[in-house]
C-alpha cells in the first residue's frame, strides 16, 4: 500500500524547516511567498522588479525568479535555508551580522542570494476607504532589512571603496559624535546629498534585496479578490527610498525620526566601510538608537507605498485566488491556524476550491 503524501508547499523541496515547520505562525509568512516564487517560476512568470532610476526615481520593471535567486538551478536543487545568515557578508562586519528571512543556497552549499520577506496585504487600513487605484500595502521594516541593505550595496560597490570614501569622508571625519541628535539633525542634509549623488552614480551596482508578496483582498473583507495574488521585489538601492525620500522631507526638523534614523546609520555605515573595510553593525544600531524602539526600523504605509509600487499589476495582480491548490498540497491547509487572517482566507478559499 503506498504511504501517504504529506502536507507540502509547492517547490520547497530541500529547506531548514521540517515539514511541521513549514506552516508555524511565524513561518508560513515566508514559507508561503516562497512557493509562490517557485510557482511563478516553473510557470515563467517574472515579478515586478522595483529599481531606481538615474532621477533616483522608484520605476517598476520584470525580473526573473533566476535572478531573484541568482540561479539557473531548479527548484529542487535549491536550498532555502530561513532565517540564517548570509556568511559571504561577514567579511565586511567586525561583529555577528545575525540573520535575514531567507537565505538562498544550492544542495552543495553555494551561497546565492540572501532575501528579507515581507508579505503584504493590499489595502491596509488607510487606503481600504480610497478608490481600488489607490490602494496600497503597509510594509515594515525592520533592523535586519536595513543591515542586509547596506551590506549588500557594499558588497556589489566594494571594489569602488577608495573613490566612495572621498565622497563620505568631508562629513563623517568632522562628526564628534554619532548619537548626538542636535549634530545628526544639523549635518542631516549634507549626509542625504552625500547619499544621493553616491546612489545616482552607482545604480548599476543595485541588486535585488527584498521579496514583497502582495495578497489581495475584497477591500477589507478576509474575501480573496479574482487576481489575488503576486510578487514584487525591491532592489537595495529603491528600498532605501523608502527612508531617504522621508528623510529629505524632514530634513530641516531638530526631531530624529525613524527615517532619519536609518538615514544616519545608513551614511554612518558607509563611511567606516570606505574607510576601514569593515563595520561594527552593533555600535551603529546600538549608539544611534535616539531614544526609539529599536526591534521596529520604520513602517512604510499604504498611502505611500502605492506611489512607489505604480505597476499594473498593483491594481490587478497576475496570479488568481484559483492557484491556492497548486500552491498548498496534499491537504496542507489542515495545517493552518484560522484564527490568523491571511491562514483563514486561504484556509477558506482552498476548501472552496476542493
Amino acid at each position: 500500500m503506498e504511504e501517504p503524501k504529506k502536507p507540502c508547499l509547492y517547490g520547497i523541496s530541500h529547506s531548514n524547516r521540517s515539514n511541521l515547520d513549514l506552516w508555524g505562525k511565524n513561518q508560513f509568512n515566508s514559507s508561503f511567498p516562497i512557493a509562490l516564487a517557485c510557482y511563478m517560476r516553473d510557470h515563467d512568470q517574472k515579478a515586478v522588479y522595483l529599481k531606481l532610476d538615474k532621477n533616483l526615481k522608484i520605476v517598476p520593471e520584470e525580473i526573473s525568479f533566476n535572478e531573484v535567486f541568482n540561479s539557473q538551478l531548479p527548484n529542487d536543487k535549491l536550498y532555502f535555508s530561513f532565517e540564517s545568515k548570509f556568511e559571504p557578508y561577514q567579511k565586511y562586519a567586525s561583529d555577528d551580522i545575525s540573520g535575514i528571512d531567507l537565505v538562498v543556497k544550492s544542495t552543495a552549499g553555494e551561497f546565492l542570494r540572501p532575501l528579507e520577506i515581507k508579505l503584504t496585504v493590499l489595502p491596509d487600513s488607510g487606503t481600504s476607504v480610497k478608490e481600488e487605484s489607490l490602494w496600497g500595502s503597509e510594509i515594515v521594516i525592520r533592523p535586519a532589512t536595513t543591515k542586509y541593505c547596506a551590506l549588500g550595496i557594499a558588497d556589489s560597490c566594494f571594489s569602488h571603496m577608495d573613490e566612495i570614501r572621498s565622497r563620505f569622508e568631508p562629513i563623517g571625519i568632522a562628526m564628534q559624535d554619532w548619537g548626538n541628535r542636535v549634530e545628526v539633525s544639523y549635518k542631516m542634509e549634507g549626509m542625504l546629498k552625500c547619499i544621493n549623488t553616491f546612489e545616482a552614480d552607482y545604480l548599476d551596482h543595485q541588486k535585488p534585496v527584498l521579496l514583497q508578496p502582495i495578497w489581495k483582498t475584497q477591500g477589507q473583507s478576509p474575501m480573496l479578490a479574482k487576481q489575488a495574488f503576486d510578487i514584487f521585489v525591491w532592489s537595495d538601492f529603491a528600498l532605501s527610498r523608502l527612508f531617504l525620500d522621508s528623510a529629505w522631507e524632514k530634513r530641516k526638523s531638530q526631531i530624529i525620526n525613524r527615517q532619519m534614523r536609518s538615514t544616519a546609520r545608513f551614511f554612518r555605515f558607509m563611511y567606516q566601510m570606505s574607510t576601514s573595510r569593515k563595520v561594527a553593525l552593533s555600535k551603529i544600531y546600538h549608539e544611534m538608537d535616539f531614544s526609539r524602539q529599536t526591534d521596529k526600523e520604520f513602517a512604510v504605509g499604504g498611502n505611500i507605498t502605492n506611489r512607489y509600487m505604480a505597476s499594473p499589476r498593483l491594481l490587478s495582480p497576475l496570479l488568481p485566488s484559483s492557484i491556492i491548490p497548486e500552491i498548498i498540497l496534499n491537504g496542507g491547509e489542515e495545517r493552518l491556524k484560522p484564527e490568523r487572517r491571511f491562514d483563514q482566507t486561504l484556509y477558506f478559499t482552498a476548501k472552496e476550491k476542493l
